[in-house]
């Protein structure tokens, strides 16, 4: 279900799109289901409401026609629940739902033979979630709302047990009764949890599965919500990957979305963040303070305060300090670029160094060159981006400028401050040097002519 308005968030995104470690909120759910063995899955937006590329893997849409409680959303799919035999019934804006807990509430239903069984949780303070009433021979009798003042009397409200919102049916069985819940009640709704004293008063089975997990009834209405559910799915996510054999330093300080894969022995420096589908390879040093989104890191490799976005960097490899690889940049093994290096779109061969100070932009180093310090591609003439080749083993001397297109042969030298305009055959040294002309007392003549027009002025 995700067809509600979500105006406690205050926002022009809808609530169950807003991201949750990397993911939109309504792509856990579907998730930890898919996790679980369901083949269909619908999603009940409101109208006008476009999910895009949110949901991953195929899925089925079914339109709410207008805001009438959780009741009226699954009414709104009447027939697809007619046409299944099992449905279960998840909440967009409650995103922690496991595949381990779904899987224990189908085998629940399955166990029992019930028509229907909702997932509960015990609660100290149950606040405004649904209190659960059992039967005498402890079933569930039927669920009572506790938003608003005359849902509930004053001894429902002392129930700790609490309903999540998430549920399974009998196809058959959940289609009858939708059919005779009303919005007779303080919000004017259709409550699903009515269906459940339906099938009680045709003295149908209705089961209850307690879960331990107290993160199935952390639903999100607020931004506040948001961030608390975020920070635990962030704690789980950590902790997933430390009981892996990942060291994460800090865990109050590191951030990892979910879509994240860590090797063993990797080690995560405070203050990284690992975002969207990031692969980390074993042994591999990230951090301090670097983020890395959606790129692939290799083994053994160092990432040291730096900034990666949708790039490949290979085993053993150095990146940083205080370096920026941007999209289309491939780092080969045992390749580096070192402090204060911008590079994009450029392939660094194995061995190669760029050390530091540097911009490499739409290049080919070649295996084993070296860039010396404040080395730049000049890449763009205003119209094109050009590409620049740097043969294996080059050498090219500090503040080396290279306007491409333009190509640098295999062993080749560039003498320091030289601009390369055209190729260099390999195993040549190429130098570009002006003489040096000074101009001898300077200072005191620029001084003398900025106290005078300080004076005019």
């Amino acid at each position: 279900m995700a067809a509600g308005e979500g105006t406690r968030m205050r926002s022009a995104t809808p609530k169950v799109l807003h991201p949750l470690c990397g993911r939109a909120m309504i792509a856990w759910p579907v998730l930890a289901a898919r996790g679980a063995g369901v083949e269909r899955i619908a999603v009940i937006v409101s109208p006008d409401r476009e999910l895009g590329d949110a949901v991953p893997g195929d899925f089925e849409t079914v339109v709410q026609p207008q805001p009438d409680g959780t009741g009226g959303a699954v009414r709104a799919a009447i027939e697809l629940v007619r046409d299944s035999s099992e449905v279960l019934v998840l909440s967009g804006d409650v995103p922690l739902v496991s595949t381990e807990v779904i899987t224990e509430l189908l085998e629940t239903h399955r166990g029992t033979g019930a028509k229907a069984t909702v997932m509960t949780a015990i609660l100290d303070d149950p606040g405004t979630y649904g209190r659960v009433v059992r039967s005498s021979d402890g079933g569930v009798e039927k669920i009572v709302e506790a938003k608003a003042a005359g849902d509930a009397t004053e001894a429902e409200l002392e129930i700790r047990e609490i309903n999540s919102g998430t549920y399974v049916f009998d196809g058959d069985a959940l289609a009858g009764a939708l059919g005779e819940i009303d919005s007779d009640n303080a919000q004017g709704e259709y409550y699903l949890p009515d269906v459940l004293a339906v099938l009680r008063g045709r003295r149908e089975k209705v089961a209850a599965h307690v879960a331990d997990d107290v993160a199935v009834n952390l639903g999100v209405n607020t931004r506040v919500d948001l961030a608390a559910v975020e920070a635990e799915a962030r704690r789980r996510i950590l902790e997933r990957h430390m009981l892996a054999g990942v060291t994460v330093v800090d865990p109050g300080s590191t951030w990892i979305d979910a879509d994240v894969t860590i090797g063993p022995d990797a080690r995560i420096e405070p203050g990284t963040s690992l975002r969207g589908a990031t692969e980390v390879g074993a042994g591999a040093v990230i951090g301090p303070h670097s983020t890395v989104t959606d790129c692939g890191i290799g083994a053994g490799s160092q990432v040291v305060h730096s900034f990666l976005v949708l790039c490949e960097v290979m085993d053993n490899c150095q990146v940083g300090p205080f370096a920026y690889l941007r999209p289309g940049a491939e780092l080969a093994d045992g390749s580096k670029a070192g402090a204060f290096v911008e590079i994009k779109n450029s392939t660094i061969a194995p061995g190669a160094k760029v050390p530091h100070l540097s911009y490499v932009g739409d290049a080919e180093i070649g295996e084993g060159a070296n860039l010396g310090a404040g080395t730049i591609t000049a890449n763009y003439d205003g119209r094109r981006k050009h590409r620049t080749v740097v043969g294996p083993g080059a050498r090219l001397g500090v503040d080396t400028m290279l306007v491409a297109p333009v190509e640098i042969g295999e062993g080749a030298y560039t003498g320091a401050g030289a601009i390369i305009r055209d190729n260099v055959p390999a195993g040549s040294l190429a130098v570009s040097r002006g003489d040096q002309r000074t101009i001898e007392e300077y200072a005191q003549r620029r001084q003398a002519r900025e106290e005078e027009q300080d004076q005019d002025s």
